[in-house]
């Protein structure tokens, strides 16, 4: 999952979605630095991301992308399914996305000390083009694509794979419903237990 779902998986509560969110970039036991409820939401996203990996729905998805994009695949259906949550929103919460994501924004802001440097550097850009809402449009997914493609070490044409996300879209966002669910109920059990 990408950082709308794993945001969104946190409960409301901030140092939750803040270590959650920054989880990618922290390594082995170096989350320890961090505080307690910060810790919780680094080992959540290594839960979630663990669960997703090993999940055969997911598999079925990225296994479409496999042949053109390979290891990236799981990276891009990350993002399409941020996509799908993005643009059902309504079924899953109660807030609508752009106060959900401007108040995750303010989150970060006003605890700029706790960030990695990494998501410092990164938190202009993302706030600026607002990328947690345009995860709701193909135009959107696709920028977001093309931006993690400049990033990565070799060119992936990550942003080319939005016609395969046209193309098979009925099928990947009936796969995301039926996942998605059953990682909610994964992370309802893992928190009880965090």
């Amino acid at each position: 999952m990408n950082f709308l779902a794993h945001i969104y998986l946190s409960n409301d509560e901030d140092f939750i979605k803040i270590g959650n969110f920054m989880a990618d970039g922290i390594r082995g036991n170096d989350y320890q630095q961090f505080p307690p409820d910060i810790q919780k939401g680094i080992l959540l996203h290594r839960a979630i991301d663990t669960f997703t990996d090993a999940h055969e729905i997911f598999r079925k998805s990225k296994h479409r992308l496999h042949e053109k994009y390979g290891h990236y695949s799981g990276v891009i259906i990350d993002v399409f399914y941020d996509h799908f949550l993005a643009k059902n929103w309504t079924r899953y919460s109660k807030t609508p996305l752009e106060e959900f994501v401007g108040s995750f924004y303010h989150i970060l802001q006003d605890n700029f000390e706790l960030l990695t440097s990494k998501v410092q550097k990164l938190l202009p850009y993302m706030t600026t083009q607002n990328w947690l809402v345009s995860y709701r449009t193909v135009p959107g997914i696709q920028r977001i694509l093309g931006q993690m493609d400049m990033r990565s070490k070799h060119t992936s044409n990550m942003q080319y794979s939005v016609k395969e996300l046209e193309e098979y879209y009925d099928e990947f966002e009936k796969e995301f419903t039926l996942f998605f669910e059953e990682l909610r109920t994964f992370v309802q059990h893992k928190t009880a237990i965090l």
